[in-house]
Protein backbone atom coordinates (compact mmCIF):
# COMPACT_ATOMS: atom_id res chain seq x y z
CA UNK A 1 0.00 0.00 0.00
CA UNK A 2 1.07 3.51 -0.45
CA UNK A 3 1.49 6.40 2.24
CA UNK A 4 -1.05 8.95 1.21
CA UNK A 5 2.21 11.71 2.30
CA UNK A 6 3.72 10.40 -0.99
CA UNK A 7 1.39 11.62 -3.41
CA UNK A 8 1.44 14.92 -5.14
CA UNK A 9 -2.27 16.50 -5.57
CA UNK A 10 -1.93 16.01 -9.52
CA UNK A 11 -1.20 12.42 -8.66
CA UNK A 12 -4.29 11.59 -6.57
CA UNK A 13 -6.46 13.66 -8.93
CA UNK A 14 -5.13 10.81 -11.58
CA UNK A 15 -5.91 8.30 -9.20
CA UNK A 16 -9.47 9.44 -8.44
CA UNK A 17 -9.92 9.46 -12.84
CA UNK A 18 -9.25 5.55 -12.33
CA UNK A 19 -12.20 5.10 -9.73
CA UNK A 20 -14.67 7.90 -12.11
CA UNK A 21 -14.57 10.23 -8.88
CA UNK A 22 -14.30 14.02 -9.44
CA UNK A 23 -11.13 16.04 -9.12
CA UNK A 24 -12.08 18.34 -6.40
CA UNK A 25 -11.78 15.32 -3.74
CA UNK A 26 -8.27 15.60 -4.09
CA UNK A 27 -8.46 19.27 -2.84
CA UNK A 28 -10.48 18.18 0.31
CA UNK A 29 -8.40 15.13 1.21
CA UNK A 30 -5.40 17.45 0.92
CA UNK A 31 -6.98 20.12 3.37
CA UNK A 32 -7.80 16.92 5.84
CA UNK A 33 -4.13 16.23 5.61
CA UNK A 34 -2.15 19.47 5.96
CA UNK A 35 -4.90 21.97 7.13
CA UNK A 36 -6.79 19.49 9.86
CA UNK A 37 -3.85 17.31 10.27
CA UNK A 38 -5.89 14.27 10.70
CA UNK A 39 -4.64 11.19 11.36
CA UNK A 40 -7.11 8.41 9.57
CA UNK A 41 -9.51 8.11 6.63
CA UNK A 42 -12.48 7.90 9.01
CA UNK A 43 -11.67 11.62 10.38
CA UNK A 44 -12.90 12.70 7.08
CA UNK A 45 -16.05 13.38 7.66
CA UNK A 46 -17.17 15.20 4.34
CA UNK A 47 -16.26 11.82 2.86
CA UNK A 48 -18.52 9.22 1.97
CA UNK A 49 -18.32 6.09 3.87
CA UNK A 50 -17.45 3.89 0.72
CA UNK A 51 -14.98 6.32 -0.80
CA UNK A 52 -13.40 6.09 2.35
CA UNK A 53 -13.16 2.41 1.98
CA UNK A 54 -11.74 2.77 -1.18
CA UNK A 55 -9.01 5.44 0.58
CA UNK A 56 -8.43 3.03 2.87
CA UNK A 57 -7.79 -0.05 0.52
CA UNK A 58 -5.00 1.92 -1.42
CA UNK A 59 -3.43 4.06 1.08
CA UNK A 60 -2.28 4.40 4.77
CA UNK A 61 -1.09 7.56 7.07
CA UNK A 62 2.17 7.01 8.06
CA UNK A 63 3.84 9.36 10.66
CA UNK A 64 7.60 8.99 11.87
CA UNK A 65 8.37 8.03 15.35
CA UNK A 66 10.88 10.65 16.85
CA UNK A 67 13.36 8.66 18.57
CA UNK A 68 15.31 11.19 19.88
CA UNK A 69 15.29 14.95 20.11
CA UNK A 70 18.05 17.45 21.27
CA UNK A 71 17.71 21.07 22.29
CA UNK A 72 19.26 24.37 22.71
CA UNK A 73 18.05 27.67 22.86
CA UNK A 74 17.98 27.94 18.84
CA UNK A 75 17.84 24.20 17.77
CA UNK A 76 16.28 21.44 17.66
CA UNK A 77 17.56 18.39 16.40
CA UNK A 78 15.25 15.19 16.40
CA UNK A 79 16.19 11.69 15.35
CA UNK A 80 13.49 9.39 13.41
CA UNK A 81 12.72 6.15 13.25
CA UNK A 82 11.01 5.03 9.92
CA UNK A 83 8.85 2.19 9.77
CA UNK A 84 11.61 0.07 8.00
CA UNK A 85 13.90 0.59 11.70
CA UNK A 86 16.37 3.16 9.80
CA UNK A 87 17.11 6.65 10.86
CA UNK A 88 17.29 10.07 9.91
CA UNK A 89 17.32 13.37 11.43
CA UNK A 90 16.32 17.17 10.71
CA UNK A 91 17.16 20.14 12.51
CA UNK A 92 15.10 22.95 13.64
CA UNK A 93 16.32 26.64 13.71
CA UNK A 94 15.19 29.41 15.27
CA UNK A 95 15.82 32.53 13.57
CA UNK A 96 14.53 36.42 14.29
CA UNK A 97 12.45 36.13 11.16
CA UNK A 98 10.79 32.82 11.93
CA UNK A 99 11.18 28.80 11.85
CA UNK A 100 13.36 27.08 9.49
CA UNK A 101 14.16 23.45 9.17
CA UNK A 102 16.52 21.29 7.82
CA UNK A 103 15.65 17.43 6.68
CA UNK A 104 17.17 14.31 5.47
CA UNK A 105 16.79 13.39 1.74
CA UNK A 106 18.06 9.68 1.93
CA UNK A 107 19.11 7.18 4.31
CA UNK A 108 22.72 7.92 4.54
CA UNK A 109 24.75 9.45 1.40
CA UNK A 110 26.99 8.06 -1.62
CA UNK A 111 29.12 11.49 -1.81
CA UNK A 112 31.63 10.59 0.23
CA UNK A 113 32.36 14.59 1.12
CA UNK A 114 35.93 13.64 3.65
CA UNK A 115 34.80 16.43 6.09
CA UNK A 116 30.85 15.17 6.23
CA UNK A 117 29.63 13.06 9.04
CA UNK A 118 26.42 12.22 7.25
CA UNK A 119 28.43 10.45 4.87
CA UNK A 120 30.34 8.26 6.90
CA UNK A 121 27.68 5.86 6.78
CA UNK A 122 26.92 4.71 3.11
CA UNK A 123 22.93 5.45 1.50
CA UNK A 124 21.09 2.64 2.46
CA UNK A 125 18.05 3.87 0.30
CA UNK A 126 16.34 7.26 -0.70
CA UNK A 127 13.76 8.86 0.94
CA UNK A 128 9.95 9.24 -0.51
CA UNK A 129 7.67 12.10 -0.34
CA UNK A 130 6.16 11.06 2.47
CA UNK A 131 8.69 10.51 4.82
CA UNK A 132 10.55 14.07 3.74
CA UNK A 133 6.52 15.72 4.41
CA UNK A 134 7.02 13.48 7.42
CA UNK A 135 9.77 15.32 8.73
CA UNK A 136 8.31 18.55 9.50
CA UNK A 137 4.60 17.39 10.06
CA UNK A 138 5.90 15.73 12.93
CA UNK A 139 8.43 18.56 13.89
CA UNK A 140 5.33 20.71 14.18
CA UNK A 141 3.31 18.67 16.14
CA UNK A 142 5.71 18.02 18.59
CA UNK A 143 7.12 21.37 18.96
CA UNK A 144 4.28 23.49 18.12
CA UNK A 145 6.02 25.71 16.29
CA UNK A 146 5.06 26.82 13.01
CA UNK A 147 7.44 26.31 10.11
CA UNK A 148 8.14 29.45 7.66
CA UNK A 149 11.16 27.56 5.43
CA UNK A 150 12.72 24.67 4.35
CA UNK A 151 16.12 23.62 3.34
CA UNK A 152 17.06 19.97 1.99
CA UNK A 153 20.59 19.67 3.02
CA UNK A 154 20.23 17.09 5.62
CA UNK A 155 21.57 13.57 5.26
CA UNK A 156 21.59 12.52 1.49
CA UNK A 157 22.50 14.19 -1.81
CA UNK A 158 19.25 15.57 -2.62
CA UNK A 159 19.47 15.37 -6.72
CA UNK A 160 20.98 11.72 -6.47
CA UNK A 161 17.00 11.57 -5.32
CA UNK A 162 15.82 13.54 -7.98
CA UNK A 163 12.49 12.37 -8.95
CA UNK A 164 11.18 11.82 -5.00
CA UNK A 165 12.61 15.49 -4.13
CA UNK A 166 10.58 16.92 -7.01
CA UNK A 167 7.61 15.20 -5.70
CA UNK A 168 8.02 16.70 -2.12
CA UNK A 169 8.43 20.56 -3.64
CA UNK A 170 5.41 20.32 -5.39
CA UNK A 171 3.70 18.89 -1.84
CA UNK A 172 5.45 21.28 0.48
CA UNK A 173 4.57 24.04 -1.72
CA UNK A 174 1.10 23.19 -2.47
CA UNK A 175 -1.71 26.00 -1.16
CA UNK A 176 -3.68 22.98 0.23
CA UNK A 177 -0.49 20.88 1.13
CA UNK A 178 1.83 22.73 3.34
CA UNK A 179 1.35 26.08 2.30
CA UNK A 180 5.17 27.26 2.09
CA UNK A 181 6.22 29.58 -0.64
CA UNK A 182 8.58 28.50 -3.57
CA UNK A 183 11.24 31.34 -2.15
CA UNK A 184 11.28 29.66 1.00
CA UNK A 185 12.66 26.47 0.09
CA UNK A 186 16.27 25.88 -0.70
CA UNK A 187 17.54 22.54 -2.81
CA UNK A 188 21.37 21.76 -1.86
CA UNK A 189 23.22 20.04 -4.13
CA UNK A 190 27.39 19.05 -4.11
CA UNK A 191 27.33 19.40 -7.84
CA UNK A 192 25.43 16.93 -9.74
CA UNK A 193 25.80 18.66 -12.80
CA UNK A 194 23.22 16.89 -14.89
CA UNK A 195 20.46 17.17 -12.52
CA UNK A 196 21.35 21.39 -11.88
CA UNK A 197 20.37 21.62 -15.90
CA UNK A 198 17.69 19.24 -15.22
CA UNK A 199 16.19 21.37 -12.01
CA UNK A 200 16.51 24.78 -14.48
CA UNK A 201 13.55 23.51 -16.60
CA UNK A 202 11.73 22.89 -12.62
CA UNK A 203 8.37 25.74 -12.67
CA UNK A 204 8.71 26.37 -8.93
CA UNK A 205 11.04 29.66 -7.89
CA UNK A 206 13.05 27.21 -5.47
CA UNK A 207 16.01 28.28 -4.48
CA UNK A 208 19.57 26.66 -5.27
CA UNK A 209 22.46 26.22 -3.44
CA UNK A 210 25.98 24.13 -4.48
CA UNK A 211 28.07 23.01 -2.43
CA UNK A 212 31.69 24.21 -3.51
CA UNK A 213 33.81 24.32 -0.48
CA UNK A 214 37.00 24.71 -2.57
CA UNK A 215 38.48 27.26 -5.36
CA UNK A 216 40.10 24.63 -7.19
CA UNK A 217 40.23 21.14 -8.48
CA UNK A 218 43.05 20.08 -6.02
CA UNK A 219 41.87 20.94 -2.91
CA UNK A 220 37.96 20.10 -3.84
CA UNK A 221 39.05 16.40 -4.97
CA UNK A 222 40.61 16.09 -2.09
CA UNK A 223 37.50 16.72 -0.08
CA UNK A 224 34.99 16.03 -2.77
CA UNK A 225 35.02 13.14 -4.25
CA UNK A 226 32.07 14.30 -6.96
CA UNK A 227 35.07 16.49 -8.09
CA UNK A 228 36.57 14.17 -10.03
CA UNK A 229 32.83 13.06 -12.05
CA UNK A 230 32.17 16.87 -12.28
CA UNK A 231 34.76 19.61 -11.76
CA UNK A 232 34.81 22.90 -10.84
CA UNK A 233 35.22 24.14 -14.54
CA UNK A 234 32.09 22.49 -15.68
CA UNK A 235 30.32 22.91 -12.37
CA UNK A 236 30.55 27.09 -13.23
CA UNK A 237 29.22 26.29 -16.50
CA UNK A 238 25.98 24.32 -15.39
CA UNK A 239 25.93 27.60 -12.64
CA UNK A 240 25.74 30.01 -15.18
CA UNK A 241 23.57 28.14 -17.75
CA UNK A 242 21.41 28.01 -14.88
CA UNK A 243 21.60 31.32 -13.65
CA UNK A 244 20.74 32.71 -17.23
CA UNK A 245 17.93 29.98 -17.97
CA UNK A 246 16.16 31.14 -14.82
CA UNK A 247 17.39 34.72 -13.77
CA UNK A 248 17.60 32.84 -10.00
CA UNK A 249 21.09 33.57 -8.30
CA UNK A 250 22.90 30.57 -6.95
CA UNK A 251 23.88 30.37 -2.91
CA UNK A 252 27.76 29.27 -2.73
CA UNK A 253 28.35 27.30 0.39
CA UNK A 254 31.51 26.79 1.33
CA UNK A 255 32.47 24.96 4.77
CA UNK A 256 35.24 26.40 6.15
CA UNK A 257 38.23 24.33 7.04
CA UNK A 258 41.47 25.05 9.17
CA UNK A 259 44.60 24.95 6.93
CA UNK A 260 42.96 23.43 4.04
CA UNK A 261 40.66 25.52 2.25
CA UNK A 262 40.72 29.15 4.69
CA UNK A 263 43.72 30.91 3.32
CA UNK A 264 43.39 34.77 1.78
CA UNK A 265 45.06 32.74 -1.19
CA UNK A 266 42.08 30.52 -1.50
CA UNK A 267 39.59 33.82 -0.85
CA UNK A 268 41.66 35.27 -3.85
CA UNK A 269 41.30 32.05 -5.77
CA UNK A 270 37.27 32.07 -4.82
CA UNK A 271 36.48 36.03 -5.92
CA UNK A 272 38.34 35.09 -9.29
CA UNK A 273 36.27 31.68 -10.04
CA UNK A 274 33.01 33.73 -9.34
CA UNK A 275 33.57 37.56 -10.31
CA UNK A 276 31.03 38.27 -12.49
CA UNK A 277 28.47 35.39 -11.77
CA UNK A 278 24.57 35.88 -10.29
CA UNK A 279 25.88 34.08 -6.81
CA UNK A 280 26.43 34.93 -3.39
CA UNK A 281 28.93 33.09 -0.66
CA UNK A 282 27.54 31.39 2.59
CA UNK A 283 30.82 31.15 4.85
CA UNK A 284 29.95 27.72 7.20
CA UNK A 285 31.82 27.40 10.09
CA UNK A 286 32.94 23.83 10.60
CA UNK A 287 30.88 21.51 13.64
CA UNK A 288 33.94 19.11 14.28
CA UNK A 289 33.15 15.42 15.14
CA UNK A 290 35.50 12.97 16.72
CA UNK A 291 35.57 11.33 13.55
CA UNK A 292 37.14 13.69 11.36
CA UNK A 293 40.60 15.02 10.57
CA UNK A 294 39.48 18.37 9.89
CA UNK A 295 38.86 21.43 12.12
CA UNK A 296 37.17 24.41 12.48
CA UNK A 297 38.90 27.86 10.75
CA UNK A 298 39.66 30.44 13.38
CA UNK A 299 37.86 33.57 13.62
CA UNK A 300 40.56 35.47 12.30
CA UNK A 301 41.37 32.97 9.12
CA UNK A 302 37.29 33.48 8.73
CA UNK A 303 37.27 37.17 9.25
CA UNK A 304 39.67 37.49 6.54
CA UNK A 305 38.73 35.41 3.99
CA UNK A 306 35.01 37.38 4.54
CA UNK A 307 36.98 40.91 3.90
CA UNK A 308 39.05 39.14 0.81
CA UNK A 309 35.51 38.72 -0.87
CA UNK A 310 33.69 41.38 0.14
CA UNK A 311 36.14 44.58 -0.87
CA UNK A 312 35.87 42.57 -4.06
CA UNK A 313 32.48 43.12 -4.80
CA UNK A 314 31.43 39.34 -4.04
CA UNK A 315 28.28 39.25 -1.91
CA UNK A 316 29.37 37.37 1.15
CA UNK A 317 27.50 36.04 4.56
CA UNK A 318 28.46 34.20 7.49
CA UNK A 319 26.23 31.41 9.10
CA UNK A 320 24.83 32.09 11.84
CA UNK A 321 25.85 28.55 14.33
CA UNK A 322 23.58 26.26 15.50
CA UNK A 323 23.47 23.73 17.91
CA UNK A 324 25.89 24.61 20.79
CA UNK A 325 25.77 21.70 23.18
CA UNK A 326 23.99 19.09 21.32
CA UNK A 327 24.84 17.04 18.00
CA UNK A 328 25.63 19.55 15.59
CA UNK A 329 27.33 17.96 12.66
CA UNK A 330 24.82 16.87 10.24
CA UNK A 331 24.28 13.14 10.21
CA UNK A 332 25.98 13.33 13.42
CA UNK A 333 23.28 12.06 15.81
CA UNK A 334 22.13 9.17 13.31
CA UNK A 335 25.37 8.12 13.48
CA UNK A 336 25.35 7.74 16.99
CA UNK A 337 22.51 5.47 16.96
CA UNK A 338 23.60 3.40 14.35
CA UNK A 339 26.55 2.57 16.15
CA UNK A 340 25.65 2.12 19.25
Amino acid sequence: MTNIYDMTREELIDWLGTKNVKSFKAIQIYEWLYMNRVKSFDAMTNLKKDFIEELKKEFTIEELKIKKLETSETTLKYLFELNDGNFIEAVVMKHDYGVSVCVSSQIGCNMGCAFCESGRLKKVRDLLPGEIIGQLLAIEENSGLKINSVVIMGIGEPFDNYDNIIRFLKIVNDAKGMAIGARHITVSTSGIVSKIREFSDFPLQINLAVSLHAPNDEIRNRIMKINKVYNIDTLMEAIREYTTKTNRRVTIEYVMLKGINDSKECAQELVNLLRGMNVYVNLIPYNETSHSEFEKSSTKRKDDFFEILNKSGITVTVRREFGGGISAACGQLRANEVER
